[in-house]
């Protein structure tokens, strides 16, 4: 069933709410200076060696654990792949009509309180999330009923945004890129740059901050990263333009600035990240947060950082340059950090074994 939760639908009704109301929900403004090179605040650490949990994937970019088996989107391929003991993977299904170009293709998943995975995807005409029934068990798998939770997000081969997740308040979030679109991630009436929230069926909670739509945050360029500390606190990770990417702490109904102002600098009318770098150092894609500890995958700049809740100034980089791209970090099992590599998607150079999920204990503060 295609749900009526759709670009036009949406934002035309969105439209008429706004308006006759425009303002904005009051948000407070964050400044940040520089992080330091080291944490000085208590944080969760990364101790031992990481050892490879399974190699020789293809241009892996989301990883999820469902029902205790890992499972991986295979960007360019459309393949959700199973790790089975012993470090192999078999073919759970193939998500229907996924086009990838650059960047685009089989992006993030999800898994639902039901058990059912949730796929973000390109198509020939946009970005959808949809819903799959995921039948059979542990090692053997398989995709079953497919379902359009939202369609005719904004598509592009650059710049899709696709980090699927679900907060703590049981409402599924999604990052969508400006699509090369900078100027309408300041429209409200547009997906482009935006976090959208929305109930697992693809309705808009009658909570959010601008009514009848989707719409959570805007101002984004290409968010990779969504999690949640333990206050509930929402984090997310973004891709900046040539000066700075950022971390920021997201607010219902914010605007965080772009293409009007990156990294610092929004004043009064956007909010500031909490930490920024400049891209040849970051271009951060998956985000965890673990014992209140921000774990940040790096692209370009080919290292995991960790940020301490307690003092988002701070951070400590582990693993620089050793393993190359790193595009997701997640919670593994039997308190491990699982870091996901990403050399094998056209922009890495690969070397043995990749691209590699690896695992490292996480020791509490």
């Amino acid at each position: 069933m295609r749900h009526p939760i759709r670009t036009a639908a949406v934002l035309a009704t969105a439209g008429v709410l706004l308006a006759g109301c425009s303002a904005r929900m009051p948000v407070s403004i964050n400044t940040a200076t520089a992080p330091n090179s080291f944490a000085t605040s208590p944080m969760a650490t990364l101790t031992g060696t990481p050892t490879e949990v399974v190699t020789g994937l293809g241009a892996p970019w989301d990883v999820v654990l469902f029902k205790g088996t890992a499972l991986i989107s295979s960007r360019n391929s459309g393949d959700i792949l199973e790790v089975l003991p012993g470090g192999s993977t078999r073919l759970v299904g193939t998500v229907p009509d996924v086009q990838h170009t650059m960047e685009s293709g089989l992006l993030g998943l999800a898994v639902g309180n039901d058990s059912t995975l949730f796929a973000y995807s390109t198509t020939a005409d946009d970005n959808r999330i949809e819903r799959f029934t995921v039948e059979g068990s542990a090692g053997s798998f398989s995709l079953g009923v497919e379902e359009v939770v939202v369609d005719g997000l904004p598509t592009n081969s650059f710049h899709d945004g696709g980090r699927i997740a679900f907060g703590p308040d049981g409402m599924l979030y999604a990052s969508v890129g400006d699509a090369g679109n900078g100027a309408a991630a300041q429209d409200e009436e547009r997906l482009n740059g935006k976090i959208l929230r929305m109930t697992p069926d693809g309705a808009a909670p009658a909570d959010n901050p601008f009514p009848g739509s989707l719409v959570y945050s805007l101002g984004h360029r290409n968010v990779q990263g969504l999690g949640w500390a333990s206050d509930g606190t929402m984090f997310a990770a973004e891709f900046g333009q040539d000066a700075w990417d950022e971390l920021n702490v997201i607010q219902a109904g914010a605007n965080y600035g772009w293409p009007e102002v990156e990294g610092p600098g929004g004043g009064n009318d956007y909010v500031d990240p909490v930490q920024y770098w400049a891209p040849d150092d970051a271009s951060p894609s998956g985000l965890t947060v673990i014992d209140d500890t921000i774990f940040i995958a790096n692209l370009r700049g080919e290292v995991l950082r960790a940020v301490p809740t307690a003092d988002l100034d701070t951070s400590q980089d582990y693993y620089a340059g050793e393993y190359g791209r790193l595009r997701s970090v997640l919670p593994g099992p039997d308190g491990m950090l699982w870091i996901v590599t990403n050399n094998t998607d056209g922009r890495g150079d690969p070397g043995d074994g990749d691209d590699r999920i690896l695992q490292v204990p996480v020791t509490a503060p």
